[in-house]
């Protein structure tokens, strides 16, 4: 049997602890090797870089940067095309708009037998995908190429999917509106912004991109759903939040929506009001701070009007939901018929009470 060796591309938000975790649970998923690749030698990147060499995972960088890699003594132990060559998926998490570039420069001239996945910001990377929703959707030896949506596209079609879609019936949902206030930085990075920002609407009938992937992501499925977003930043380093209002056309309550949050493993609940509090658990508890839940919806603030609308307010747990559906797609490229009990041994991440 071949090797089943998984390639990551880029060490920034999704790529680091991506690495760890496969690095931290490769035996548990049934992963041979773990490569990455960095394309620039920093100093300042040289500790993770350190640390996830001593996690097992192997440093590939292009033949003409070895040098400087060495220099500021990381220690690359193989090429970047050999990389691609030798793994079984390749996982881009690259800044947007490289993840395109990679796949017409690499991916393409390697495609035979291997899956690659992109992030939410490489719209046409290929077929959207968040694990939980969309699963039936995926098909061997089709879906080579995948686009794994956004976080905030995860929290949105998770509430969507569990208060509205009754067994995936779109006739039940009238509309979905949302607000997706977003933190202006990971708290990796250094780009902030002074006083909250408001977004355009891009995108016609759905505002943000947030709806407009949400709606392509149940376009897998045939669910053609009306949905509408708008998005704001603030000067936050923590977690997104999401604000949803569901118009559904059988009447429901308040009870209901809580019995229908409770049954999704994917959905945590919390009584904290606080971004700070729910991601400081996220750091005590977590993997490496991950929360990988798709959506931590407040509980207090839930609310049903009129037995047909559905409001509330939830956070987004950044790019642990990211983790989770790549991991997930990860494991049904190497492992088609098994990927569901595979991918149990992160099941004590997934949280029912924040």
């Amino acid at each position: 049997m071949s090797e089943k060796i998984v390639h990551v591309v880029g060490t920034g938000t999704i790529g680091e602890p991506l690495i760890g975790l496969l690095c931290d649970y490769r035996e548990k998923l049934g992963i041979d090797e773990v490569t990455f690749h960095k394309y620039t030698p920093l100093r300042e990147d040289r500790s993770k870089v350190y640390d996830l060499m001593k996690r097992g995972a192997k440093l590939a960088v292009m033949d003409d940067r070895k040098k400087e890699f060495k220099d500021l003594g990381m220690d690359p132990t193989i090429e970047t095309t050999e990389a691609i060559a030798r793994a079984s998926v390749i996982i881009d998490c690259t800044p947007k708009g490289f993840g395109h570039q990679n796949k017409s420069q690499f991916y393409e001239k390697f495609k035979d037998g291997k899956g690659f996945l992109a992030q939410g910001s490489e719209d046409g990377f290929g077929k959207k995908y968040a694990r939980g929703i969309n699963d039936s959707a995926l098909v061997q030896g089709k879906d080579q190429f995948i686009q794994i949506v956004s976080c905030n596209t995860h929290n949105v079609a998770c509430i969507t999917n569990t208060l509205a879609l009754n067994n995936n019936d779109p006739n039940n949902l009238v509309e979905g509106r949302y607000v997706c206030v977003r933190r202006a930085a990971d708290i990796s990075q250094t780009s902030a912004i002074a006083s909250p920002q408001v977004n355009d609407h891009q995108y016609g009938d759905y505002g943000s991109h947030h709806a407009k992937d949400a709606a392509d992501l149940f376009r897998t499925m045939d669910l053609d759903l009306n949905l509408f977003s708008s998005a704001m930043k603030i000067p936050s380093q923590y977690m997104h939040i999401l604000w949803f209002n569901l118009k559904v056309k059988e009447p429901t309550s308040l009870n209901e929506v809580m019995d229908k949050l409770e049954a999704n493993p994917l959905v945590a609940l919390t009584s904290k009001d606080m971004t700070g509090t729910v991601f400081s658990f996220g750091r005590d508890h977590g993997h490496f701070g991950r929360i990988l839940n798709e959506t931590v919806v407040v509980e207090q603030t839930l609310s049903v009007r009129s037995d047909h609308e559905i409001t509330g307010f939830c956070f987004t747990p950044q790019d642990g939901n990211s983790l989770l559906s790549s991991l997930a797609a990860t494991e049904w490229f190497l492992y088609p018929d098994e990927y569901e009990d595979k991918i149990q041994c992160l099941s004590h991440l997934f949280y029912q009470d924040i």
